[in-house]
């Protein structure tokens, strides 16, 4: 009896796992969510088709996700056995580094769109391409490069309390490899040409080596604080090698070892988000959906779909060249664009992993065409159509007009508010 004692008190003192299960459901059909997976801060298991699943952790918190429902956190305390996952279609705005402040008139515009319409999800840009944080993160490096320097949000528990209190899905955006901010102190892991100065973009901005891991390290902290905070998602965009030639990197720029130093940064963050119970997405360009290779950027859907909860393509028709799809004018057939785009992939991953970004701003490549509410709505019609998990709306300026998503009440606010900046591309 005394040696038993003895055990019991070991196993309490060192924390020894226990054995937690119980079943998953979806709130409103009551069915099971197979493939939901639960995960404390070291390891995760998935349910299987009956919705059960089972973990041994000796932690007192577990956090459950699943692709197309809200994120859920269990309280061992609370024995819990039968877990609700509330469904979402996720259907996002986006909200520029300078629409973020929370007094800002763009901010205002796309709550009032939120309370009136279908919108039920933002994109905060919480890194962005010159490496500007819109909020003082826990990250001491970004902080000593002066990356919150011109910070947009200044109580970021207070942004985040707003938008729960409203039911916002909150996703931050997180730019990983252009960062002129983080090359411009780091010359040494940052790219150069063949020059050996800093290799620049057509933004006159510069980027850090996907092959060194100390760009991981760097972005990923900043990640994880935003996780912390209280963001449900982090959305990795200029998760890819640069599009040009001639780079000095630190390794050879064959295809394997591009699409090796992608997925290496993805493993990072899943294990580093984890305990967090955060979804990431991963942005991609438009014609990944098209290509067998990496198209020499180290994007392919396979192996981002390895460690990314969602991948999202950009799928803007004016970004396809002319005579794609067999038209003249992609941008004319935004339809057909986004439907096939995402129909030819359905091999390779799960549409319902899928969450487009679509185009609110005027083609600006081919025919000028004025995307207006009719090409708005076709978009929107081809992710539903194709049952995806929701679509995310880029307007390079955050411009939206009200009148171009459905509304939940009558005689909503049309908002005069056009797209002028000409970032398009991401």
């Amino acid at each position: 009896m005394l040696k038993y004692i003895l055990l019991t008190l070991f196993s309490f003192e060192i924390g020894l796992a226990g054995s937690y299960s119980g079943i998953i459901r979806d709130t409103k059909t009551s069915l099971p969510v197979t493939d939901a997976i639960v995960s404390d801060s070291n390891i995760s298991v998935n349910s299987d088709t009956n919705g059960t699943y089972s973990i041994d952790s000796n932690e007192k918190t577990l956090f459950i996700k699943a692709c197309g429902y809200r994120p859920y956190k269990l309280n061992i305390d609370e024995n819990i056995t039968e877990i609700k996952l509330e469904p979402i279609t996720v259907k996002a705005l986006y909200l520029t580094f300078w629409g973020a402040n929370i007094n800002s008139k763009t901010i205002k515009n796309i709550l009032d769109i939120i309370d009136k319409t279908e919108i039920n999800s933002i994109i905060v840009d919480v890194k962005n391409e010159y490496g500007s944080t819109s909020y003082r993160t826990s990250s001491e490096k970004a902080n000593g490069y002066g990356a919150a320097k011109n910070r947009t949000i200044k109580d970021i528990q207070s942004f985040i309390s707003l938008m729960k209190s409203k039911n916002i899905y909150t996703i931050a955006r997180v730019v990983v490899f252009k960062d002129e901010l983080q090359a411009s102190n780091n010359f040494e892991y940052a790219i150069k040409n063949k020059n050996n100065e800093f290799s620049r973009d057509n933004d006159k901005m510069a980027w850090i080596d996907p092959f060194d891991k100390r760009s991981h390290e760097y972005t990923i902290d900043i990640a994880e604080d935003a996780a912390n905070v209280g963001f449900d998602e982090i959305n990795f965009d200029y998760i890819r090698f640069p599009a040009k030639t001639e780079l000095k990197l630190a390794k050879e720029s064959t295809e394997a070892n591009r699409v090796g130093a992608i997925e290496d940064f993805l493993l990072l963050a899943k294990n580093r988000l984890r305990k967090y119970g955060t979804f990431i997405s991963a942005s991609i360009y438009g014609n990944v959906c098209w290509q067998e290779d990496d198209t020499g950027i180290g994007q392919k859907i396979e192996s981002l779909s390895k460690h990314a909860d969602y991948i999202a393509p950009m799928l803007y028709p004016s970004g396809f060249a002319k005579g794609s799809f067999g038209v003249k004018y992609p941008a004319d057939h935004p339809y057909m664009t986004i439907y096939k785009s995402i129909k030819n992939i359905e091999h390779k991953i799960d549409i319902k992993r899928v969450r487009p970004w679509l185009q609110s701003f005027k083609d600006y490549a081919h025919s000028k065409r004025e995307y207006k509410k009719f090409e708005i709505k076709e978009q929107i019609k081809a992710a539903e159509d194709i049952k995806t998990s929701g679509w995310m709306m880029w307007s390079p300026s955050s411009k939206y007009d009200i009148n171009h998503f459905s509304t939940r009440e009558k005689n909503a606010l049309t908002l005069d508010l056009t797209p002028k900046n000409q970032e398009y591309t991401h």
